[in-house]
């Protein structure tokens, strides 16, 4: 259980962690600021300031987050008339720390009480200094200051000049799309590196080759290597993976697999056996597929499977909204972390491969164009770039929460029913 706990965490924050640099680094090159990146959610743990980001380590390791300056994801600081702030200010009077927090221990910096502030444009704050209620004072801001929200985490302030909603349409696009390009790309190297791994590329053909463990059913039924199952039952199996699926239906149950060896075609009858996967009985005859081992194979093998898992994911989605949707069809947390617990019994194998299925998945699934995932802000840039002016903010907020409370209560239908799948039921 420990192994599988410490894979799901390697696994998981290796997929955020890529994903989010996607967008950290081409919001980066694109003039945008990066404010924070974090790992994790939740209470922080550690953060470090670097070239003008904040790196954030948090409790929970599932998730984490790039805060672009002005994006619908940076939460603005509540500096309202009223509030309490302690101000840092240089030789030149100008700011350069609004500290927010409400911890009386700290003693550094002027107390402030805020009557207006603009830290986007004019980049001012007006008030009272140290509770004198004689005189308001205004000090300009520096350009590059920090504000130090509620939770100790200090981050720069947002200038109109470095925020993500003033960059050019089209590098809005390139940032948006840059998560999903980096889960491609990890997704076409872990590919890769299980093909060298496990010394070459699977076939999917219906070729194969017989397993020598105990041996397997399908070697004392009389199946040799080299042996292409043309039809389990007689329905045609010209896939791989075709004739797993039609011979999971039969555990422990008498099959006919015709089989063609050279030029001839022959019946070979085989009784299953059987194992448990996500608590289910499911058949086996000791088969697998057949495998090239050629070096070229194994180093074209991340972009051809890649494209392979791609086109079958996007099959899957087209079923699912053409009618046939269930929440069986979906994953969550819970859901990798029974794939995790499978994978991690394959060893490091099992576990690349994992890594590549889920990421080609992460990035299959931001394509959608729902609100609040990277599709769903891409297509909001298509529109902006096509109408030749931004959507209002009023409107791309709601769009933005409508989409998140969709997301969420679809998350928390998943979530019970993984729960449901693999451990109750």
């Amino acid at each position: 259980m420990v192994t599988t706990i410490i894979s799901f965490i390697i696994v998981f924050g290796l997929l955020v962690f890529v994903h989010e640099f996607g967008h950290f680094i081409v919001a980066k090159k694109s003039g945008v600021m990066v404010r924070e990146f974090s790992i994790g959610m939740g209470p922080k743990l550690f953060f470090h300031r670097y070239h003008n980001t904040t790196y954030t380590i948090r409790l929970l390791p599932l998730g984490g987050y790039v805060r672009l300056a002005g994006s619908a994801d940076d939460e603005e600081n509540e500096l309202s008339a009223g509030t309490i702030v302690k101000l840092t200010i240089n030789s030149e009077k100008v700011v350069t720390k609004i500290d927010l927090t409400k911890n009386s221990s700290n003693l550094s910096g002027i107390p402030f009480q805020i009557a207006k502030a603009d830290l986007v444009d004019d980049l001012y704050i007006e008030g009272l200094e140290n509770g004198d209620e004689n005189q308001q004072v205004r000090y300009q801001v520096d350009h590059d200051a920090l504000i130090v929200e509620n939770d100790g985490v200090a981050v720069q302030i947002a200038p109109a000049d470095v925020q993500f909603q003033n960059a050019p349409v089209i590098k809005k696009i390139l940032v948006n799309a840059a998560g999903i390009f980096n889960n491609v790309l990890l997704a076409i190297i872990a590919f890769t590196l299980l093909a060298f791994i496990q010394g070459g590329v699977t076939s999917n053909s219906n070729k194969v080759s017989v397993s020598n463990v105990n041996p397997s059913v399908a070697k004392i039924a009389g199946v040799k290597d080299g042996d292409q199952i043309l039809a389990v039952n007689g329905v045609k199996t010209d896939t791989f993976q075709k004739i797993g699926m039609e011979v999971n239906k039969k555990p422990n149950r008498k099959i006919d697999l015709t089989v063609k060896r050279n030029q001839e075609t022959k019946h070979i009858n085989v009784m299953t056996d059987s194992r448990t996967s996500q608590k289910k009985k499911v058949g086996i005859i000791g088969v697998k597929p057949t495998m090239n081992t050629s070096f070229s194979a194994k180093l074209f093998s991340g972009f051809t499977t890649t494209y392979t898992n791609a086109g079958r994911l996007f099959g899957a989605l087209f079923t699912m909204i053409s009618g046939h949707f269930s929440l069986n069809d979906l994953g969550g947390p819970v859901a990798i972390y029974a794939s995790t617990s499978e994978a991690t019994s394959l060893g490091i194998s099992g576990v690349v491969g994992l890594l590549a299925w889920l990421s080609i998945n992460l990035a299959i699934v931001n394509l959608i164009p729902i609100p609040a995932l990277d599709g769903g802000k891409i297509l909001l840039n298509i529109i902006e770039l096509l109408r030749g002016k931004p959507i209002s903010e009023k409107v791309e907020t709601t769009i933005t929460l409508i989409g998140i409370v969709f997301l969420a209560v679809l998350m928390i239908l998943v979530t019970w029913n993984d729960i449901m799948r693999y451990f109750i039921r």
